[in-house]
C-alpha cells in the first residue's frame, strides 16, 4: 500500500472533527416555542449594561412574556438544534428564536430607551404577537 499523502491525512483529521449527528452529551436542546437568545461575554461591558439596566424587569415585560431569555457565551455551547443565519461575532447579540430556527437578531446594544422598542418591532417583524 503506497503512503498516505499530506492531503489525505489532513482530510481525514478535518472529517473526524465534523459535529456528529443527534443531541451532544451535556448540552441542552434548543426549547420549543418563542425564546430570545443573549449572546454574551463576562468581558462585554455593553452586556453588564444590559444585564444592570434591562434584565431585571424583562421577564415581566411584555416581550419578556411572550419570548423568554435564554443566555450562551459568544463560545458556546449553545443549544443543540439551532438554526441561525450566521455566527453571533458580536457581544450583546439578541437573537429572536421560533423552534430553534432564528426569526430576528440584533446586534449590540442600542440602550436602555431604545432596546424594548427595537425589539418589540423586530417580534412583530416575525409574526410574535405580543400582550400587555
Amino acid at each position: 500500500m503506497p503512503p498516505l499523502s499530506r492531503r489525505t491525512v489532513l482530510m481525514g483529521a478535518a472529517v473526524a472533527m465534523l459535529p456528529v449527528a443527534g443531541p451532544v452529551a451535556g448540552r441542552a436542546a434548543a426549547p420549543p416555542g418563542w425564546r430570545l437568545m443573549m449572546v454574551e461575554s463576562d468581558s462585554c461591558h455593553h452586556c453588564r449594561a444590559w444585564h444592570a439596566q434591562i434584565g431585571p424587569g424583562y421577564a415581566a415585560s411584555a416581550a419578556g412574556r411572550a419570548a423568554p431569555m435564554m443566555h450562551v457565551d459568544i463560545d458556546g455551547p449553545y443549544p443543540d438544534g439551532l438554526a441561525l443565519a450566521r455566527r453571533p461575532w458580536i457581544t450583546p447579540t439578541f437573537i429572536l428564536l421560533s423552534d430553534g430556527a432564528e426569526a430576528g437578531r440584533i446586534e449590540g446594544y442600542v440602550g436602555e430607551r431604545y432596546f424594548h422598542p427595537v425589539l418589540e418591532e423586530m417580534m412583530r417583524d416575525a409574526g410574535l404577537t405580543l400582550r400587555p
